[in-house]
């Protein structure tokens, strides 16, 4: 186009600007539009003001979650009264003027203020109210003024290809979108599921741990695979570029594929499960809160918790101090003079340890022998048996004393 043609153009559309400007029409348009808005706005206030729904936020009575969800929905009535109203207005100027065009171009945006003004009120979560607000609205917004279908083919017509792989800006926006939502969806679905599974008393404890991972990998390959029939892509297409990405992942990402790996052998064989009391090199013991996909939860006695990788279980030994059953043997030793009457010392200590509630009557009672003759008295040894892995310790010691002082026997020093 020259230049003397793009004068002509533009001198051509500022006449036409102009002439809807001054047209009687124009105007008839904008007063409809103002007269619908004013109308909607006092509509408004007469609803919220006359119907006990929207007066007042609901405390009691029938129906009270219903009474709430409709007070909530206050701030959508005037942007909903707006679009009736400017439909009205569509048909009225379109019956006496014979235009309409300006009026359906606000009914469009007060369509949009619907939609913005319910993300506001029904979306809480800021990651997608963000999203919403965000991409959303720019899609409506582009449906609404009837451009979506040509937008959608400009952006599709900006593309990369490799082999038979096409990639365009329409099939990356695509993936975001959906893929966010997908995987939103699959993660309040994994909660939910592994929430259900978990419930199942008649399943052992490590059943439903296995099947609440099975569910979860089984959801987001489920997920992946839809997102890519979404987007289109042909799946006999990413073989190549998949297991070139395979390889590569197996080498970058060997250490934590075999934490996954063992994770699911925890699984299987069942060695340790969640609840059991678990003792691994370097000192980390503690209660087994969760098996993850990449490591084992242990919760310490003093409020920490440990994350123990579960490769860690598969090729090093361990101790599960509870995986057939809780009840644990614990030995105090106390050691007492020469001159002191040894007859009467285990009959005593054994009728004192068994009156502690925590100690069991079995598989047997408290125990109390002789364990060898020491350079500065005789040291004796004290078993017993509790449930779990609390040996109570500094209790036992204490009853010790107690009991020995109590029938005139003094405590020697153990070596």
């Amino acid at each position: 186009m020259t230049i003397d043609q793009a004068e002509v153009e533009a001198t051509r559309a500022l006449e036409i600007l102009l002439g809807w400007l001054v047209s009687s029409q124009f105007y008839a348009q904008i007063g409809a539009i103002i007269l619908a808005r004013a109308v909607a706005h006092f509509a408004n206030r007469q609803i919220k003001a006359k119907t006990p729904y929207f007066k007042s936020p609901p405390e009691q009575g029938a129906l009270l979650k219903v009474r709430r969800w409709l007070y909530s929905c206050r701030d959508l009535l005037f942007p909903i009264l707006c679009v009736l109203m400017l439909a009205i207005a569509v048909q009225v100027v379109e019956g006496t003027v014979g235009s309409s065009w300006l009026v359906r171009i606000a009914q469009s945006i007060a369509v949009i203020g619907v939609l913005y003004a319910a993300i506001n009120r029904f979306i809480r979560h800021p990651l997608i109210n963000a999203a919403a607000r965000w991409i959303g609205i720019p899609i409506a917004t582009l449906q609404v003024f009837g451009v979506l279908d040509n937008f959608s083919l400009y952006l599709d017509s900006v593309s990369l290809e490799v082999g038979n792989i096409r990639l365009s800006l329409y099939t990356l926006a695509k993936a975001a979108v959906f893929g966010g939502i997908l995987f939103w969806l699959g993660r309040f679905s994994n909660d939910a599921g592994q929430k259900a599974i978990r419930k199942q008393e008649a399943l052992d404890i490590p059943t439903r741990e296995l099947l609440a991972k099975i569910f979860q990998i089984a959801l987001f390959v489920l997920l992946f695979i839809l997102l890519l029939q979404v987007l289109g892509l042909d799946l006999t297409a990413l073989t190549i570029f998949g297991g070139a990405l395979g390889v590569g992942l197996g080498f970058g990402l060997q250490q934590i594929a075999s934490n996954f790996i063992s994770g699911m052998i925890l699984l299987f064989e069942r060695s340790m499960k969640v609840g059991d009391y678990v003792e691994v090199g370097g000192g980390m013991a503690g209660t087994l809160r969760e098996i993850n996909m990449r490591s084992s939860t242990l919760h310490t006695g003093d409020g920490k918790e440990i994350m123990v990788p579960n490769e860690k279980f598969i090729t090093s030994a361990f101790v599960n101090w509870t995986k057939s059953d809780h009840l644990q043997r614990f030995d105090v030793t106390f050691s007492v003079p020469y001159d002191a009457d040894i007859h009467k010392i285990p009959n005593l200590v054994q009728a004192a340890a068994a009156r502690h509630p925590h100690i069991l009557a079995r598989p047997t009672g408290p125990s109390c022998d002789i364990k060898q003759f020491g350079d500065k008295g005789i040291q004796f040894g004290l078993t017993y048996w509790v449930a779990g892995t609390n040996g109570y310790g500094s209790d036992v010691h204490f009853l010790v004393w107690d009991t020995l002082k109590e029938a005139g026997i003094a405590l020697g020093p153990l070596k």
